[in-house]
Protein backbone atom coordinates (compact mmCIF):
# COMPACT_ATOMS: atom_id res chain seq x y z
CA UNK A 1 0.00 0.00 0.00
CA UNK A 2 1.30 3.46 -0.55
CA UNK A 3 2.08 5.69 2.55
CA UNK A 4 -0.61 7.97 0.99
CA UNK A 5 -0.43 11.56 3.39
CA UNK A 6 -3.31 12.80 5.05
CA UNK A 7 -3.57 15.84 3.71
CA UNK A 8 -3.52 14.66 -0.09
CA UNK A 9 -7.06 12.48 0.76
CA UNK A 10 -8.18 15.93 2.55
CA UNK A 11 -7.65 17.64 -0.56
CA UNK A 12 -8.66 14.94 -3.09
CA UNK A 13 -12.28 15.08 -0.46
CA UNK A 14 -12.16 18.68 -0.62
CA UNK A 15 -11.84 18.92 -4.55
CA UNK A 16 -14.29 16.62 -4.82
CA UNK A 17 -16.45 18.74 -2.62
CA UNK A 18 -16.26 22.10 -3.67
CA UNK A 19 -16.60 20.94 -7.64
CA UNK A 20 -19.90 19.55 -7.01
CA UNK A 21 -20.76 22.37 -5.29
CA UNK A 22 -19.85 24.31 -8.31
CA UNK A 23 -21.98 22.17 -10.58
CA UNK A 24 -24.53 22.52 -8.49
CA UNK A 25 -25.15 26.16 -8.16
CA UNK A 26 -24.50 26.33 -11.84
CA UNK A 27 -27.18 24.23 -12.86
CA UNK A 28 -30.01 25.38 -10.07
CA UNK A 29 -33.38 24.53 -11.27
CA UNK A 30 -34.67 22.88 -14.52
CA UNK A 31 -32.09 23.86 -16.82
CA UNK A 32 -31.04 22.34 -20.43
CA UNK A 33 -27.47 21.86 -21.02
CA UNK A 34 -26.18 22.72 -24.31
CA UNK A 35 -23.24 21.39 -26.30
CA UNK A 36 -20.98 24.36 -26.04
CA UNK A 37 -21.87 24.22 -21.98
CA UNK A 38 -21.08 20.55 -22.53
CA UNK A 39 -17.78 20.98 -23.76
CA UNK A 40 -16.63 23.44 -21.04
CA UNK A 41 -17.96 21.35 -18.03
CA UNK A 42 -16.23 18.59 -19.86
CA UNK A 43 -12.50 19.96 -20.32
CA UNK A 44 -13.28 21.50 -16.69
CA UNK A 45 -13.74 17.86 -15.09
CA UNK A 46 -10.51 16.06 -17.32
CA UNK A 47 -8.61 19.24 -15.97
CA UNK A 48 -9.25 18.48 -13.04
CA UNK A 49 -8.38 14.88 -13.02
CA UNK A 50 -5.16 15.35 -14.76
CA UNK A 51 -4.45 18.34 -12.36
CA UNK A 52 -4.73 15.82 -9.60
CA UNK A 53 -2.79 13.57 -11.14
CA UNK A 54 -0.24 15.97 -11.15
CA UNK A 55 -0.47 16.24 -7.75
CA UNK A 56 -0.14 12.57 -7.32
CA UNK A 57 3.08 12.13 -9.64
CA UNK A 58 4.58 14.47 -7.14
CA UNK A 59 3.70 13.60 -4.16
CA UNK A 60 3.73 9.53 -4.71
CA UNK A 61 5.72 9.44 -7.53
CA UNK A 62 6.35 7.89 -10.92
CA UNK A 63 4.62 4.66 -10.31
CA UNK A 64 1.83 5.66 -8.34
CA UNK A 65 1.13 9.00 -10.92
CA UNK A 66 1.01 6.26 -14.11
CA UNK A 67 -1.29 3.46 -12.58
CA UNK A 68 -3.80 6.63 -11.43
CA UNK A 69 -3.67 7.96 -15.04
CA UNK A 70 -4.01 4.17 -16.35
CA UNK A 71 -6.63 3.56 -13.95
CA UNK A 72 -9.01 6.98 -14.74
CA UNK A 73 -8.48 6.60 -18.31
CA UNK A 74 -9.32 2.58 -18.18
CA UNK A 75 -12.28 3.44 -15.89
CA UNK A 76 -13.53 6.68 -18.34
CA UNK A 77 -13.22 4.50 -21.50
CA UNK A 78 -15.68 1.50 -19.73
CA UNK A 79 -18.04 4.27 -18.43
CA UNK A 80 -19.17 5.15 -22.29
CA UNK A 81 -21.05 2.09 -21.65
CA UNK A 82 -22.99 4.23 -18.99
CA UNK A 83 -23.70 7.06 -21.46
CA UNK A 84 -25.94 4.17 -23.62
CA UNK A 85 -27.68 3.26 -20.29
CA UNK A 86 -28.73 6.79 -19.53
CA UNK A 87 -29.75 7.09 -23.08
CA UNK A 88 -32.19 4.37 -22.62
CA UNK A 89 -33.44 5.54 -19.22
CA UNK A 90 -34.42 8.80 -20.24
CA UNK A 91 -35.96 7.26 -23.14
CA UNK A 92 -37.97 4.76 -21.45
CA UNK A 93 -39.33 7.16 -18.66
CA UNK A 94 -39.47 10.49 -21.43
CA UNK A 95 -37.75 12.51 -18.96
CA UNK A 96 -37.77 16.06 -20.45
CA UNK A 97 -34.24 17.51 -21.35
CA UNK A 98 -34.21 19.87 -18.48
CA UNK A 99 -34.76 17.75 -15.57
CA UNK A 100 -31.72 15.04 -17.24
CA UNK A 101 -28.94 16.86 -15.31
CA UNK A 102 -30.61 16.91 -12.23
CA UNK A 103 -30.91 13.10 -12.23
CA UNK A 104 -27.41 12.69 -13.28
CA UNK A 105 -26.16 14.91 -10.16
CA UNK A 106 -27.46 12.68 -7.81
CA UNK A 107 -26.83 9.55 -10.04
CA UNK A 108 -23.11 10.55 -9.41
CA UNK A 109 -23.39 10.88 -5.52
CA UNK A 110 -24.77 7.39 -5.72
CA UNK A 111 -22.27 6.06 -7.49
CA UNK A 112 -19.39 7.65 -5.83
CA UNK A 113 -20.82 6.34 -2.45
CA UNK A 114 -20.98 2.46 -3.95
CA UNK A 115 -18.26 2.69 -5.89
CA UNK A 116 -16.27 3.42 -2.90
CA UNK A 117 -18.10 0.52 -0.88
CA UNK A 118 -16.89 -1.86 -3.82
CA UNK A 119 -14.04 -0.75 -4.26
CA UNK A 120 -12.90 -1.25 -0.50
CA UNK A 121 -14.45 -4.17 -0.52
CA UNK A 122 -12.62 -5.57 -3.49
CA UNK A 123 -9.26 -4.35 -1.77
CA UNK A 124 -9.49 -5.83 0.82
CA UNK A 125 -10.71 -9.51 -0.76
CA UNK A 126 -7.35 -9.56 -2.68
CA UNK A 127 -5.16 -8.54 0.11
CA UNK A 128 -6.27 -11.33 1.76
CA UNK A 129 -6.99 -14.19 -0.76
CA UNK A 130 -4.78 -12.92 -3.95
CA UNK A 131 -6.12 -15.99 -6.17
CA UNK A 132 -10.03 -14.65 -6.34
CA UNK A 133 -7.82 -12.16 -9.13
CA UNK A 134 -8.59 -15.19 -11.40
CA UNK A 135 -12.37 -15.02 -10.97
CA UNK A 136 -11.95 -11.63 -11.61
CA UNK A 137 -9.97 -12.01 -14.59
CA UNK A 138 -12.84 -14.44 -15.32
CA UNK A 139 -15.16 -11.91 -15.84
CA UNK A 140 -13.88 -9.88 -17.34
CA UNK A 141 -12.77 -12.08 -20.30
CA UNK A 142 -16.18 -13.24 -20.07
CA UNK A 143 -17.30 -9.49 -20.45
CA UNK A 144 -15.24 -9.20 -23.44
CA UNK A 145 -16.23 -11.87 -25.03
CA UNK A 146 -20.02 -10.87 -24.70
CA UNK A 147 -18.98 -7.47 -26.36
CA UNK A 148 -16.91 -9.18 -29.16
CA UNK A 149 -19.86 -11.27 -29.71
CA UNK A 150 -22.62 -8.24 -29.64
CA UNK A 151 -23.92 -10.57 -26.89
CA UNK A 152 -23.98 -7.98 -24.44
CA UNK A 153 -27.28 -7.88 -21.93
CA UNK A 154 -29.09 -5.21 -22.50
CA UNK A 155 -29.98 -3.03 -19.35
CA UNK A 156 -33.83 -2.99 -18.98
CA UNK A 157 -35.35 -0.23 -17.00
CA UNK A 158 -39.00 -2.28 -16.86
CA UNK A 159 -36.80 -4.80 -14.98
CA UNK A 160 -35.04 -2.91 -13.32
CA UNK A 161 -35.00 -4.72 -8.94
CA UNK A 162 -34.58 -0.80 -7.68
CA UNK A 163 -37.65 0.38 -9.23
CA UNK A 164 -39.90 -1.78 -8.27
CA UNK A 165 -38.33 -1.96 -4.98
CA UNK A 166 -39.52 1.83 -5.10
CA UNK A 167 -42.37 1.24 -6.15
CA UNK A 168 -43.63 -1.48 -3.09
CA UNK A 169 -42.11 1.30 -0.68
CA UNK A 170 -43.59 4.31 -1.85
CA UNK A 171 -46.48 5.10 -4.23
CA UNK A 172 -44.78 6.82 -8.03
CA UNK A 173 -47.10 9.00 -9.52
CA UNK A 174 -47.34 8.81 -13.22
CA UNK A 175 -46.70 12.74 -14.76
CA UNK A 176 -43.09 14.84 -13.29
CA UNK A 177 -43.38 17.61 -10.99
CA UNK A 178 -40.96 19.92 -12.28
CA UNK A 179 -37.47 18.42 -10.57
CA UNK A 180 -38.64 17.74 -7.33
CA UNK A 181 -39.04 13.88 -6.38
CA UNK A 182 -41.31 13.84 -4.02
CA UNK A 183 -44.71 15.50 -4.13
CA UNK A 184 -48.22 15.66 -1.20
CA UNK A 185 -51.01 13.90 -3.06
CA UNK A 186 -54.02 14.03 -0.97
CA UNK A 187 -52.03 14.12 2.25
CA UNK A 188 -49.95 12.03 1.21
CA UNK A 189 -46.12 11.81 -0.01
CA UNK A 190 -45.27 10.29 -2.81
CA UNK A 191 -42.54 9.81 -5.43
CA UNK A 192 -42.12 11.39 -9.07
CA UNK A 193 -40.71 9.75 -11.71
CA UNK A 194 -38.02 11.54 -11.72
CA UNK A 195 -36.73 9.37 -8.28
CA UNK A 196 -37.36 6.49 -10.10
CA UNK A 197 -35.24 7.43 -12.49
CA UNK A 198 -32.70 7.93 -10.12
CA UNK A 199 -33.03 4.21 -8.78
CA UNK A 200 -32.68 3.19 -12.43
CA UNK A 201 -29.54 4.94 -13.11
CA UNK A 202 -28.14 3.72 -9.41
CA UNK A 203 -29.06 0.13 -10.47
CA UNK A 204 -27.60 0.21 -14.04
CA UNK A 205 -24.07 1.86 -12.21
CA UNK A 206 -24.38 -1.82 -9.88
CA UNK A 207 -24.52 -3.76 -12.82
CA UNK A 208 -21.23 -2.23 -14.95
CA UNK A 209 -19.55 -1.92 -11.41
CA UNK A 210 -19.09 -6.06 -11.72
CA UNK A 211 -17.20 -5.28 -14.63
CA UNK A 212 -15.34 -1.39 -13.73
CA UNK A 213 -14.06 -3.04 -10.28
CA UNK A 214 -12.07 -6.01 -11.29
CA UNK A 215 -10.37 -3.71 -13.84
CA UNK A 216 -9.57 -1.19 -11.91
CA UNK A 217 -7.90 -3.52 -9.23
CA UNK A 218 -5.58 -5.02 -12.19
CA UNK A 219 -4.23 -1.56 -12.74
CA UNK A 220 -3.90 -1.47 -8.96
CA UNK A 221 -4.79 -2.79 -5.23
CA UNK A 222 -4.21 0.65 -3.56
CA UNK A 223 -7.49 2.40 -2.06
CA UNK A 224 -6.08 5.69 -2.63
CA UNK A 225 -5.29 5.22 -6.33
CA UNK A 226 -8.54 3.06 -7.37
CA UNK A 227 -10.82 5.45 -5.51
CA UNK A 228 -9.45 8.47 -6.86
CA UNK A 229 -9.36 7.68 -10.48
CA UNK A 230 -12.64 6.14 -10.39
CA UNK A 231 -14.16 9.24 -9.18
CA UNK A 232 -12.77 11.88 -11.42
CA UNK A 233 -13.61 9.26 -13.85
CA UNK A 234 -17.60 9.22 -12.68
CA UNK A 235 -17.75 13.00 -12.34
CA UNK A 236 -16.97 13.92 -15.91
CA UNK A 237 -19.85 11.82 -16.72
CA UNK A 238 -22.18 14.06 -16.91
CA UNK A 239 -20.69 16.31 -18.97
CA UNK A 240 -19.56 13.71 -21.45
CA UNK A 241 -23.24 12.37 -21.82
CA UNK A 242 -24.37 16.06 -23.13
CA UNK A 243 -21.34 16.65 -25.02
CA UNK A 244 -21.55 13.16 -27.19
CA UNK A 245 -25.63 12.94 -26.80
CA UNK A 246 -27.14 12.25 -30.38
CA UNK A 247 -23.67 11.21 -31.46
CA UNK A 248 -23.40 7.73 -29.27
CA UNK A 249 -24.53 5.62 -32.53
CA UNK A 250 -21.90 7.43 -34.37
CA UNK A 251 -18.92 5.08 -32.36
CA UNK A 252 -20.21 1.89 -33.61
CA UNK A 253 -16.36 0.51 -33.52
CA UNK A 254 -16.49 1.63 -29.65
CA UNK A 255 -17.77 -1.67 -28.28
CA UNK A 256 -15.15 -3.67 -29.95
CA UNK A 257 -12.52 -1.35 -28.80
CA UNK A 258 -13.70 -1.61 -24.63
CA UNK A 259 -14.03 -5.72 -25.68
CA UNK A 260 -10.60 -5.61 -26.77
CA UNK A 261 -9.01 -3.37 -23.40
CA UNK A 262 -11.23 -5.91 -21.29
CA UNK A 263 -9.87 -8.48 -22.25
CA UNK A 264 -6.39 -7.17 -22.69
CA UNK A 265 -6.93 -6.31 -18.59
CA UNK A 266 -8.02 -9.65 -18.13
CA UNK A 267 -4.99 -11.31 -19.31
CA UNK A 268 -2.89 -8.56 -17.52
CA UNK A 269 -5.07 -9.82 -14.37
CA UNK A 270 -4.36 -13.65 -15.59
CA UNK A 271 -0.34 -12.66 -14.94
CA UNK A 272 -0.32 -11.00 -12.06
CA UNK A 273 -2.26 -13.78 -10.03
CA UNK A 274 -0.39 -16.34 -11.39
CA UNK A 275 2.82 -14.10 -10.56
CA UNK A 276 1.66 -13.53 -6.96
CA UNK A 277 0.50 -17.10 -6.36
CA UNK A 278 2.20 -19.52 -8.84
CA UNK A 279 5.42 -18.97 -9.85
CA UNK A 280 7.04 -15.36 -9.44
CA UNK A 281 8.91 -15.78 -12.65
CA UNK A 282 5.78 -15.11 -14.51
CA UNK A 283 6.07 -11.79 -16.01
CA UNK A 284 3.58 -9.04 -15.66
CA UNK A 285 2.57 -5.95 -17.70
CA UNK A 286 3.90 -3.12 -16.42
CA UNK A 287 0.95 0.14 -16.27
CA UNK A 288 2.90 1.89 -18.60
CA UNK A 289 2.34 -0.49 -21.09
CA UNK A 290 -1.24 -0.64 -20.11
CA UNK A 291 -1.76 2.80 -20.50
CA UNK A 292 -0.17 3.07 -23.81
CA UNK A 293 -2.75 0.02 -24.91
CA UNK A 294 -5.87 1.98 -23.48
CA UNK A 295 -4.89 4.84 -25.48
CA UNK A 296 -4.26 3.44 -28.82
CA UNK A 297 -7.17 0.97 -28.85
CA UNK A 298 -9.28 4.14 -27.90
CA UNK A 299 -8.14 6.01 -30.98
CA UNK A 300 -7.97 3.45 -33.18
CA UNK A 301 -11.86 2.33 -32.42
CA UNK A 302 -13.15 6.03 -32.82
CA UNK A 303 -10.96 6.88 -35.54
CA UNK A 304 -12.21 4.23 -37.38
CA UNK A 305 -15.66 4.73 -36.71
CA UNK A 306 -16.03 8.16 -38.02
CA UNK A 307 -13.70 6.78 -41.27
CA UNK A 308 -15.82 3.98 -41.70
CA UNK A 309 -19.80 5.18 -40.34
CA UNK A 310 -21.99 2.00 -40.04
CA UNK A 311 -24.28 1.24 -42.51
CA UNK A 312 -28.08 2.69 -42.05
CA UNK A 313 -30.44 0.01 -40.33
CA UNK A 314 -32.63 -1.60 -43.65
CA UNK A 315 -36.04 -0.46 -43.75
CA UNK A 316 -38.79 -2.06 -44.91
CA UNK A 317 -41.11 -0.67 -47.66
CA UNK A 318 -44.28 -1.78 -48.19
CA UNK A 319 -45.21 -2.73 -52.16
CA UNK A 320 -46.64 0.47 -54.13
CA UNK A 321 -50.24 0.23 -55.07
CA UNK A 322 -50.48 -0.97 -58.64
CA UNK A 323 -49.93 1.76 -61.23
CA UNK A 324 -47.61 4.04 -58.74
CA UNK A 325 -44.48 4.38 -58.47
CA UNK A 326 -42.33 3.23 -55.05
CA UNK A 327 -40.74 6.36 -53.24
CA UNK A 328 -37.33 6.81 -53.63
Amino acid sequence: MLDVPLWLWVAFAATVVVALLVDLLAHRGAHVIGFREAAWWSAFWVGLAIAFGGLVFAVLGQTAGVEYTTAWLLEKSLSVDNLFVFALVFGYFSVPRAYQHRVLFFGVLGALVFRGIFLAAGVAIVSRFTAVLFVFAAVLLYSAYKLLKDDDDAFDPSTSVGVRLLRTVVPVRDEFAGTHFFVKEAGRRVATPLLAVVVAIEMADLVFAVDSVPAVLAVSDDPFIVYTSNAFAILGLRALYFLLAGLLERFHLLSKGLAVILAFIGVKLVLQAAHETIDSAVPEIPSLVSLGVILVVLAASVGLSLARPAPAPEVDQEPAPEGELAPH
